[in-house]
Order: structure tokens, then C-alpha cells, then sequence
């Protein structure tokens, strides 16, 4: 059967719309960024977010709409991320959808943000199955045996820090501005990603923690007269070779933390074909090319999306909705963010 699906995604700080059609795939992805109303605060504000949501909702849906050249009246269902998120930033999706699904007679599907993510790399890839995914975000580090689409569990994940927030903790203790991933990895470039200040890579265990890493950056820093902790002010700003430095050691250290962890999981699921590594932390390049060359090391295929698909957009939770159509999956409408 095919079938046409609005996806609405707004559990954090994008306000995004798609539609997904069985037949031609992924018609539209509209997404509206919300990085520069957080930028000065070095973080997501969730009242803030949760207005530009209500500001921007009605004119990305119409977007999205008009991009895949679809009328409301053509949709078959509405799919929304109902958790987890921000909760305010979570209702004004979900109403949304509601109220539209509702009035234009359209079954709606109420989707787990994190499934959208496990299932990015299949909108463009047919990854074989099983396959470990790595999703690793500003919220969330985990990993997911993945056995076919909808049939998912959880094999490792966050005890506390995502990586994604270590990034952003570790910019912002040097004065570096948010989000903290993409200009770590431009600072790394300029020193040729080397590890200068060999940082701890945690327990060998599957579980992901990246709180002490982020605590054994602060410390160097500290030790090397950088960083006073009674101010909590970065002592030398001026010194970009420093940054530098540091943001090779910290990428360094990720890269070989989630070798570590795949290859656990791969002892306890030596069934897996491939490895898709999704989220907003892999957009990171250089992080890519350390899983890729560790992936033709252990003779298995290695996924990502495309970079407009790793952050959070709705073209996944469209995907995602497309097939739980398929498979008859739908929602009440009393669907809820709790």
C-alpha cells in the first residue's frame, strides 16, 4: 500500500516538517534552527524554545508541504515526536499534530524521537540487518541492536554526560562558542588530530559515561594554569594553540571510547553486519572516518546519513511513521508526552 506521511518533529530546540511517500521516499525535509536565539546562553533555554516552536510550527509544515508539491488532503497520517524532549518543546508538536490530524479526518502515529534517530541511515542506505547503531547526540549516547525496522533493543547507553553535551561543556570552559562539536573539530584540524593530552578513555565497559572525561578536561586545564576554578573563567584565551590542543585530545579520546564500546558489542553480538552511526555528533567527519576504518577492520559495512538527517529533523520521524503505517501501527488520539 502507499502511502503519505507528514512527519512533525519538535522535541528540542528545531522546529522541523517532512513528507515521506512509499513510492518516491523522502519528498521534502523543512527545518528551522533555533542555534542562534541559544547561542549567547551556551545552551538550549527551554522557555525560549518553546515559543519559536509556536512562532515557526505553522509556516514549516506548510513548507514541507508545498516543497514535496503534497495537499493536506492527500496525507494519509500524521507522525509526531511525542518523547523524549523538552516537555514544552514536545506539546506544541503533538498538539499541532493533533489538531491538524484531527480536523483534516487523518490517522496520526506518535513516534519515539530516539527510534527516528536509530532509523536515519535507512532512508538513504539499505543497511543489512542486524546492524548496530550508534546514536550519539547533544542528549544521548546509545546503542541499539537493530534486528528489522521497529525491532530495536537497547544494548548500551549514557550512565551520565551524552558525548555530545562533553563537547559542549568542555567549548564552553574555553570561552569557545555553542555548539561546541563543530568548532572542536575545526580546532582539532589545525593540530592534525593527535592526542596531546592523552585523556581517560573510562571503564571497558559497554555502558557510555562521558562525565569523567569532561571532569579530567577541566583538571588539565586547571594543572596547566588555564582554567581557575573559584571564577570559572578560562585564563587563556589568547592561546588558540592551547584550544587546539585540547580539542584534538577530547576528539581523539571519543573516537577511540566508541571503538571501545562497538567492539564489546560486537563480541556479545558477533551476528551484526553493519554499524550506522547517527545523531548530531555524526556530523562529525573526522569521527566518520575513525568508525569507517574500524568498520573495514572488522570486514563490516559502516552507514550515516546524510548530514541533514543526523540532527534532529523530521524526515526520520516521516520515515519512521511510514513504516508503522505499513505494519498498521497507529495511534489514539489521547497519545500524550508523558
Amino acid at each position: 500500500m502507499n502511502y503519505k506521511i507528514l512527519g512533525i518533529e519538535s522535541s528540542c530546540d528545531e522546529t522541523a516538517a517532512a513528507v515521506y511517500d512509499s513510492e518516491k521516499k523522502l519528498l521534502s525535509n523543512e527545518l528551522f534552527s533555533q542555534i542562534d536565539l541559544h547561542k549567547e546562553f551556551g545552551g538550549v533555554i527551554p522557555e525560549i524554545a518553546s515559543r519559536s516552536h509556536l512562532e515557526k510550527i505553522v509556516p514549516i509544515v506548510e513548507s514541507a508541504l508545498n516543497k514535496a508539491g503534497v495537499a493536506l488532503d492527500e496525507i494519509d497520517a500524521v507522525a509526531v515526536t511525542t518523547k523524549p524532549g523538552l516537555p514544552g518543546s514536545l506539546s506544541v508538536g503533538t498538539s499541532f499534530a493533533k489538531a491538524i490530524a484531527w480536523s483534516a479526518g487523518k490517522k496520526i502515529i506518535g513516534i519515539n524521537h530516539l527510534e527516528g534517530h536509530v532509523f536515519s541511515a535507512c532512508i538513504e542506505n539499505d543497511i543489512p540487518f542486524p546492524f548496530l547503531a550508534l546514536t550519539v547526540s547533544g542528549g544521548h549516547s546509545s546503542m541499539y541492536l537493530v534486528k528489522g525496522l521497529g525491532d530495536f533493543e537497547l544494548v548500551a547507553t549514557t550512565i551520565d554526560d551524552a558525548a555530545g553535551e562533553a563537547f559542549d561543556k568542555v567549548a564552553k570552559m574555553m570561552n569557545l562558542p555553542y555548539p561546541g562539536g563543530p568548532v572542536i573539530e575545526k580546532l582539532a584540524a589545525t593540530v592534525g588530530f593527535e592526542d596531546f593530552f592523552s585523556y581517560p578513555r573510562g571503564k571497558k565497559k559497554l555502558h557510555f559515561s562521558f562525565s569523567g572525561l569532561k571532569t579530567a578536561v577541566l583538571y588539565d586545564l586547571v594543572k596547566q594554569g588555564a582554567y581557575d576554578l573559584k571564577t570559572k573563567q578560562f585564563l587563556k584565551d589568547d592561546d588558540q594553540e592551547l584550544k587546539a590542543k585540547v580539542s584534538s585530545s577530547l576528539l581523539v579520546c571519543m573516537g577511540d571510547v566508541f571503538k571501545q564500546k562497538i567492539k564489546l558489542a560486537l563480541a556479545e553480538h558477533p551476528e551484526v553486519k553493519a554499524l550506522s552511526f547517527v545523531g548530531g555528533v555524526a556530523c562529525n567527519q573526522y569521527l566518520r572516518d575513525v568508525l569507517s576504518n574500524f568498520c573495514k577492520g572488522r570486514k563490516i559495512e559502516c552507514y550515516y546519513p546524510s548530514r541533514r538527517l543526523c540532527t534532529d529533523n523530521a524526515g526520520m520521524i516521516a520515515f519512521v511513521g511510514h513504516y508503522k503505517a505499513l505494519q498498521n501501527k497507529f495511534s489514539d488520539f489521547d497519545i500524550s508526552i508523558l
